[in-house]
C-alpha cells in the first residue's frame, strides 16, 4: 500500500489521537491516556511547541506517526527523544515504520543532535528486531524511571 510522510499539522491531532490510543491498547495501558486533541494542538502548534510530529497516510486517513521532542544530555548535548512511532496495524511490514523513522533521524541530524533515544517494552520483540536491524542500540541494562502526576505530587509533600 503507497503512503506519503509529513510533517503534522494542528489538523491531523484527532487522528494522531486515535493511534495514540491504538498504541495504549496495544501497550495494554488503553485507560492511562490522557492527553486530549486540544493538549496536542496547543503543545505541538502553539506558542511555546513541545513537540515535532511526523505523519504517515494514505489517501487521507493518517496510518503512522513519529513525534520527538528535544531534550539536553550532560554527556552528549542537545539530543531528541522519539516519543512515540506508531503504526496501524493494517501497516505493519509495509515499509511505513522505517520512512517514518528516517524522517525523524534526519529531523535529528538536521537539528545537529547528538543522539536520539527512545524506550520500548522488553515484551515487544518485533520491535526489538526492528530497532536493531536499523543499528539502534537496545540497552536492555537500563530501567525507564518516572514519577507520575499523583508520585509528583506526594514527593512533594513528604520532602518538604
Amino acid at each position: 500500500m503507497q503512503f506519503t510522510i509529513r510533517a503534522a499539522k494542528a489538523g491531523d491531532m484527532p487522528q494522531v489521537l486515535k493511534l495514540i490510543k491504538e498504541l495504549a491498547a496495544f501497550e495494554k495501558e488503553d485507560y492511562a491516556v490522557e492527553v486530549t486533541v486540544d493538549d496536542l494542538v496547543k503543545d505541538g502548534f502553539g506558542e511555546e511547541k513541545l513537540f515535532h510530529c511526523f505523519v504517515g497516510e494514505t489517501g487521507d486517513t493518517i496510518v503512522g506517526v513519529a513525534l520527538v521532542y528535544p531534550r539536553y544530555s550532560t554527556w552528549k548535548g542537545p539530543v531528541i527523544h522519539l516519543e512515540d512511532l506508531i503504526v496501524t496495524e493494517q501497516m505493519r511490514g509495509s515499509g511505513l515504520g522505517s520512512a517514518l523513522l528516517k524522517e525523524a533521524v534526519a529531523y535529528g541530524s538536521q537539528l545537529g543532535v547528538k543522539r536520539i533515544s527512545w524506550e520500548v517494552l522488553d515484551w515487544n520483540e518485533p520491535a526489538i528486531k526492528f530497532y536493531e536491524s536499523k543499528g539502534a542500540n537496545v540497552m536492555r541494562d537500563w530501567d525507564v524511571v518516572h514519577l507520575d502526576e499523583k508520585g509528583i505530587q506526594a514527593f512533594l509533600r513528604n520532602h518538604k
